[in-house]
């Protein structure tokens, strides 16, 4: 069993001593940051109250058939392959405990060709709730787990509440949010929050140490990352900080002249990574902006810029063409930095 890192145990345990003292609510909404591990503690948990053999231990025990269930869950019957920015999404495939419910981003088979939704729809929640009205049928419990909740429609939501407002004993409905704000106020004043929170960064300087990096790319990476060790390692792994050496560089040739915007554009986007591309710009204008060297107009306006980046990303999960948006962006950044070239940020 893979074990939980530091502010995901402290989630898990308050959770389970919920539990353990008869306080765990019926709908439990666990926040916080995305890449925090906010999935894999619902699983922990909802594995942990559905394991017949755990004795009172603080982890289910990953030998009873319950927990063997849980662990066989087929990948080859995905419930979603991608998200709609093009990301991969949830890899559940089927869940293999009777008892368990998963639900995400579905395929849309009348879709020529099927394609993910880019929601969860009403259908989705009506067979979860057929599903958690029946008998458990091992052990006294239910499980549903769904991630991402936001993604949950205005007609989906109805159902949902309706579930949420009439518990069954014995059954527990799981949302996991990166955006809870996104949910409707009447949902979340019936869930029971659980609240993931960025650790000091002593605490994961050491858990990226513990993950197999250098101390100098752990430290890059969390600064980059703004002290988020998810998102720090998930770019240790996958060669987004040099992606972001990368933006620094095309942001200064762009403001200097020395690269053609076009072409800068296009290549931005043409690996499937303009939108992480983009969130690196948008810090690396932030940074800018706070480092001491401009004056108030340009902060301003370099803020402005910051604004206009996180705006194009949204832009980049439409089906407007990406490149020609970050075209716009970079010709604004061109203009924003005309008077004083931009110093190149490593950082």
């Amino acid at each position: 069993m893979i074990p939980l890192a530091p502010w995901q145990s402290r989630v898990y345990e308050k959770a389970l001593a919920s539990l353990e003292t008869g306080r765990l609510g019926h709908g439990l909404l666990f926040c916080g940051p995305a890449h925090m591990g906010k999935r894999a503690v619902a699983e922990r948990l909802a594995q942990r109250m559905l394991c017949t053999g755990h004795g009172g231990a603080i982890d289910p025990c990953g030998a009873c058939r319950s927990c063997r269930l849980c662990a066989s869950r087929s990948q080859t019957d995905p419930v979603v392959e991608t998200r709609p920015d093009g990301s991969l999404a949830h890899p559940w495939g089927h869940p293999g405990h009777p008892d368990l419910s998963l639900v995400g981003y579905a395929i849309n088979e009348k879709a020529r060709p099927p394609k993910p939704r880019t929601e969860i729809v009403i259908e989705q929640i009506r067979r979860l709730s057929e599903q958690m009205s029946l008998s458990p049928q091992y052990g006294e419990a239910k499980v549903a787990i769904i991630d991402p909740a936001e993604a949950v429609n205005h007609a989906a939501a109805n159902a949902l509440l309706k579930t949420l407002e009439e518990p069954v004993p014995g059954r527990y409905l799981f949302m996991v949010s990166a955006h809870p704000a996104r949910l409707s106020a009447t949902i979340r004043s019936r869930c029971q929050k659980f609240e993931f929170r960025l650790p000091p960064r002593a605490e994961a300087v050491e858990w990226l140490r513990r993950q197999g990096h250098g101390d100098d790319a752990a430290a890059e990476a969390l600064e980059a990352a703004r002290g988020h060790p998810g998102m720090a390692a998930e770019w240790l792994r996958e060669g987004g900080l040099q992606v972001r050496r990368e933006v620094s560089d095309d942001l200064l040739a762009v403001a200097e002249g020395r690269a053609p915007v076009v072409e800068t554009a296009k290549r931005w986007v043409a690996d499937g990574h303009g939108e992480l591309r983009l969130r690196f710009a948008a810090d690396l204008a932030v940074a800018r902006a706070s480092d001491g060297l401009t004056d108030p107009a340009r902060s301003r306006s370099l803020a402005a810029w910051f604004d206009r980046a996180n705006r194009a990303r949204e832009l980049l999960r439409t089906t407007v063409r990406a490149d020609l948006v970050v075209v716009e962006l970079l010709m604004a950044w061109r203009a924003t930095q005309a008077r004083r070239p931009v110093a190149g940020h490593r950082g």
